[in-house]
């Protein structure tokens, strides 16, 4: 229990801890060789569930103009998560036959293309000027700021209400998450609809996603603490989907409280769920912090006893999730050769905190590891018959959540 922190949805200072995964840099500040003899800054990673309102969250120790000005993040590298987003716009506009979207946090307009090519007038909200700059490339209108009051005010008195307001995976990146939730509800229209997804901390905790948890991800929500976010701005959740992207995630649907629409079953029903699984109440949290070292043993021991067998181990991709794992098991060159990642911005850099190095994706074929470990393993689906002709020279591949897994490509 701390008394030092407060809780950045409901103020109360009684906190109780969820997992400590020590120190690690920022998970997307990846060290270009010059820097490789600099100092580099870690930060606490210990999240906390509030003893009263049960957000699990962990203090703001980044400034988040440090992490979103120049993002290493683009959304469009995955081919899996382009076509999730054609068909989360399909569903928005079968739901709400929008005229006007604004995605906040629109990245480089993965999302909004799809809105543009339906003839949909769109706008993007974008803090990073590199991958915003990406989405007008693409013909997405977009404005490089944070959403915060004053930013919504000043777009709605622009370009006026927006009939559907998306926050996709933005919801957890948020300090000031009482401002944000209420520069939401200034963009939408009376009668619109505010449409978010971010990850389910049901499935983070029932499959050990430990890996999600970094420094970007301020909070992490129930569905039960979300509705009491929005609540705070005037907005209520009215329908909800459960959806497999980031391991599981929640897609709220909320609009409104003077819009008056009544919640559909699925509200209920899932909240049911948490309240299966313990997690409407602080007690439910127990535990978790013991699966996630067990998955951290399992892992180095792998690697471990590989080195020791002559063989050589390397990742495929370089994400935020991945750099979570890394620094907190410890992996270094010596256990993790490299990695490999689509991104060309990451090319010739190195992960953060374990320094190590990533390249193209070609040089699995060039090396031809005996394993590869899948870093991103939420895109396990879309990877593995990517990688399929690992299996020609007897190479094999991994995951390490939610538990060890060696797979036969």
């Amino acid at each position: 229990m701390t008394a030092a922190l407060a809780c950045r949805l409901c103020g109360s200072t009684e906190l109780t801890t969820f997992v400590d995964l020590g120190a690690s840099p920022p998970c997307e500040l990846f060290l270009t060789a010059a820097g490789l003899d600099e100092p580099e800054p870690t930060y606490p990673l210990h999240a906390r569930v509030c003893d009263q309102c049960l957000l699990v969250q962990i203090p703001s120790l980044i400034d988040p103009d440090e992490t979103f000005t120049e993002y290493a993040y683009f959304s469009s590298f995955s081919s899996s998560w382009v076509e999730h987003a054609r068909r989360y716009v399909d569903a928005i506009v079968e739901r709400a036959a929008p005229e006007f979207v604004v995605e906040v946090a629109s990245n480089d307009g993965y999302l909004l293309q799809h809105a543009v090519a339906q003839g949909i007038r769109a706008l993007g909200i974008e803090p990073s000027a590199n991958v915003g700059q990406a989405a007008r490339d693409k013909g997405v209108p977009t404005v490089t700021e944070f959403l915060d009051p004053t930013t919504a005010a000043a777009v709605r008195s622009e370009h006026g209400p927006a009939d559907v307001v998306v926050a996709n995976n933005v919801y957890a990146h948020i300090p000031d998450l009482l401002g944000f939730t209420e520069g939401l509800r200034l963009l939408v229209a009376d009668d619109g609809w505010v449409v978010i997804e971010v990850q389910h901390l049901l499935t983070l905790v029932e499959h050990c996603q430990f890996d999600t948890i970094y420094h970007e991800h301020f909070q992490y929500y129930t569905l039960q603490t979300a509705q009491t976010a929005l609540a705070t701005a005037g907005l209520d959740v009215v329908d909800v989907e459960l959806v497999p992207t980031h391991g599981g995630s929640l897609r709220l649907w909320a609009r409104p409280v003077e819009v008056g629409q009544e919640r559909s079953s699925r509200v209920a029903d899932v909240l049911a769920q948490e309240a299966a699984a313990g997690l409407d109440t602080v007690a439910g949290y127990a535990g978790f912090a013991d699966r996630v070292a067990r998955v951290r043993n399992d892992l180095v021991r792998f690697l471990v006893e590989a080195a020791d067998a002559g063989k050589t181990v390397v990742g495929y991709g370089a994400p935020g999730k991945g750099n979570t794992l890394l620094n907190y098991c410890g992996i270094r060159p010596d256990l993790l050769a490299w990695t490999v990642d689509r991104n060309p911005y990451k090319h010739g850099r190195f992960t953060p905190g374990t320094r190590i190095p990533i390249h193209p994706p070609e040089r699995i074929e060039t090396d031809r590891p005996d394993y590869v470990l899948i870093l991103p393993w939420n895109l396990r689906d879309e990877i593995v018959p990517q990688l399929a002709s690992v299996g020609e020279w007897g190479g094999k591949l991994v995951v390490a959540i939610p538990e060890l897994e060696v797979i036969e490509p």
